[in-house]
């Protein structure tokens, strides 16, 4: 003989949810009741009570069960300048976790890319090789340009004591800038290749610890390569 199914469930899914939530809510109370606080006041008064104890939000209160039993320990109650000391604590240890997961990972990918000098040489050639081809160029360019300037500078012997022709002052002027630029240029390809070099040195140094088996991320932060360059040209962008 079946049971009537209850109101609760023979509703719909509202009716269960219902039923659900009343019974969480109860066992809810049911895991608080009974609850002793207690705790030692900043005056070192000892108080206790059946719910938390304002005079001991600074301090810590211990919620014990009616047999005396610890059922939990309630930390004290930061104040604002506590919280946000609290803070920025656990964002700098967050960050310090953050910096030491990069760091395995840099190293374990340093590691894959290259796993012997000669793998690591093989790319440190094929990243100068592009530089060093536009270093050759510019510094041909600027050859060329101080031959193309002699037989103006021959000219200007026609005008010693008088001013120069404006067509032949302008080619004159046109030539040192475009000279001006091709050594900017090589200045730049030059410092590049230093920045090159220093990147790869710095990984060849850690690359030979790793190799001989250091364990990814324990070799601390990676060295600095910044190499200085002349004044007025740009700097190389970072690999």
């Amino acid at each position: 003989m079946s049971t009537a199914p209850t109101p609760a469930v023979r509703g719909s899914g509202r009716g269960i949810a219902w039923l659900l939530a009343g019974w969480l809510a109860g066992a809810a109370h049911a895991q608080t009741a009974g609850a002793i606080y207690t705790c030692t006041a900043p005056d070192g008064q000892r108080l206790t009570s059946d719910r938390p104890i304002p005079a001991c939000r600074s301090v810590e209160q211990r919620v014990l069960n009616r047999d005396g039993s610890l059922r939990q320990i309630v930390p004290p109650t930061l104040t604002a300048e506590e919280l946000v000391i609290k803070e920025a604590e656990e964002r700098r240890l967050a960050a310090q976790r953050q910096a030491q997961l990069d760091a395995v990972r840099r190293d374990r990918n340093l590691k894959q890319r290259y796993p012997d000098e000669a793998a690591h040489q093989r790319a440190r050639e094929a990243a100068l090789d592009a530089v060093r081809l536009a270093l050759r160029s510019s510094e041909q360019r600027l050859q060329e340009l101080q031959r193309e300037r002699e037989p103006l500078v021959a000219e200007t012997e026609f005008y010693v004591g008088r001013e120069l022709p404006a067509t032949l002052r302008h080619k004159i002027e046109a030539n040192e800038a475009a000279q001006q630029a091709q050594r900017n240029a090589i200045a730049t390809h030059r410092a590049e290749i230093d920045r090159i070099n220093g990147v790869y040195d710095v990984e060849l140094e850690r690359l030979r610890k790793l190799w001989a088996g250091a364990q990814p991320g324990s070799l601390g932060p990676m060295r600095s390569t910044t190499v200085p360059v002349a004044a007025g040209t740009p700097t190389g962008t970072p690999r």
